[in-house]
């Protein structure tokens, strides 16, 4: 049976329109809510949310839906993902769900379901989930429900136990309007840092439009020009950062990646497809083995548990540290950072100054059947003559997960042999398409 609604990161789509009618998220939790019933007689529920309108509505409908079949749900209220992802394991749910489009438009919403233990759910339970959506669903025992009123307390205390100490530091963060417009600035003042947040007051329809980890242009102008020693920005649901440093730069996954290797002393990093050819080779040349996966935090996972390692991530941010949380944790992540900063005795400048990445150009071509243009026969040998115009680099296209896009990259040490390559290969898939 092939997935129908589940993509890498759960459901996603425009909310209020199908998948993501009240309609089918009840259905969705009734279906869900029969699944944990056959492993517990009152399995118990966790939900999250971030800021956006619509996460109100999608909450009843799901929670209706589980307490119909005898779930109980417990509200957190509004927390970044991994939030939730934790609080199932301390708490000992049976599940946690978030609801959360990350760092798409407002519009957007998403549902995602994590098992016990804080991780992404199998994707057999997924599968059997969308199986029992055909089904009838009879009221069984119903649920019960309550407010967890101690949630973000736990989560905050869990992170300040964690992070370094952080007095005297200078920040500046931006929360995107989004699950960490709360949370975020609080563990950083109660670590003892100077925090100056914007796009901190969410409307329900401002969550990471023009802010956040996507877009941190403005962030990096308040850390220039207001003498910051840091920038932090997150995305809509937590579980990306990107950092810049007190010259205004970007410090973005593989900057972190490099950081916490060398300091942790890890001997394997994995990356993605999209990881910079400048990280893998300065990681190579220090003895750390590097590994690749395709995009998707669920891939970087998994390859760490074959392999036994702790460390892996995306350029997005999204980074994983397995020996603290199965999921990312964009606070995690900004904190650990800072401690491996603070404990090498260099500046977060330095560091970025000693990584050189390779120019890096990533495009997105909007197209009817992102399928087709993947299965086209002209495509490998498109990719093979641009690639050998680039002399040394990488170039990778590959489907969006979420939307109906082909993204090209293209990296190299010339910037213009990069532009005429990835320019000469949207032509050919932007004329395949008409």
């Amino acid at each position: 049976m092939e997935r129908r609604f589940f993509g890498t990161d759960g459901i996603r789509g425009r909310a209020g329109e199908p998948p993501l009618t009240p309609e089918f998220v009840l259905r969705l939790g009734q279906a869900a809510g029969s699944v944990l019933r056959e492993n517990a007689a009152r399995p118990t529920v966790l939900i999250g949310k971030d800021t956006r309108e619509s996460g109100d509505l999608l909450e009843a409908a799901l929670a209706a839906g589980l307490l119909s079949q005898g779930v109980a749900v417990e509200h957190l209220g509004v927390l970044p993902t991994p939030a939730v992802a934790y609080l199932s394991s301390v708490l000992e749910a049976d599940a946690g769900v978030v609801i959360s489009a990350s760092h798409n438009p407002y519009q957007d919403n998403g549902i995602k379901f994590f098992g016990p233990g804080g991780t992404k759910l199998s994707d057999e339970a997924e599968l059997e989930i969308e199986r029992r959506l055909e089904g009838a669903f009879a009221i069984r025992d119903i649920g019960t429900v309550r407010n967890h009123r101690e949630a973000e307390r736990l989560y905050t205390d869990r992170l300040v136990h964690l992070g370094p100490r952080l007095d005297g530091l200078r920040v500046a963060m931006d929360t995107a309007n989004g699950a960490t417009y709360r949370v975020a600035p609080r563990v950083l003042q109660r670590l003892g840092a100077e925090v100056f947040a914007i796009f901190n007051t969410p409307d329900g329809r401002n969550i990471n439009k023009g802010c956040g980890s996507t877009h941190p242009e403005l962030l990096q102008r308040v850390v220039r020009e207001g003498g910051f020693d840091v920038g932090v920005a997150f995305d809509g649901d937590g579980d990306r950062v990107i950092l810049v440093d007190a010259r205004g730069r970007i410090v973005h996954g593989d900057h972190v990646l490099y950081i916490n290797a060398l300091v942790r002393g890890e001997p394997l990093v994995v990356g993605t497809v999209m990881s910079n050819l400048g990280l893998e080779r300065a990681l190579k040349r220090r003895g750390v083995e590097f590994v690749r996966t395709p995009v998707g935090d669920r891939y970087v996972y998994e390859a760490l548990r074959e392999r036994g390692g702790r460390l892996g991530g995306e350029q997005s941010g999204h980074v994983l540290f397995l020996d603290h949380l199965p999921t990312g944790d964009g606070l995690q992540t900004a904190l650990l950072t800072l401690d491996a900063v603070q404990r090498s005795g260099r500046s977060l400048e330095t560091w970025v100054d000693e990584l050189t990445l390779y120019p890096q150009r990533l495009v997105n071509v909007r197209v009817r059947d992102k399928e087709a243009v993947m299965a086209l026969p002209e495509l490998a040998a498109w990719i093979a003559e641009a690639e050998g115009r680039l002399g040394e680099g990488r170039i990778n296209v590959r489907p969006s997960g979420t939307e109906p896009l082909v993204r090209i990259m293209v990296e190299a040490p010339d910037p213009e042999r990069v532009d005429e390559a990835i320019d000469w290969l949207r032509e050919r898939i932007s004329a395949a398409v008409e």
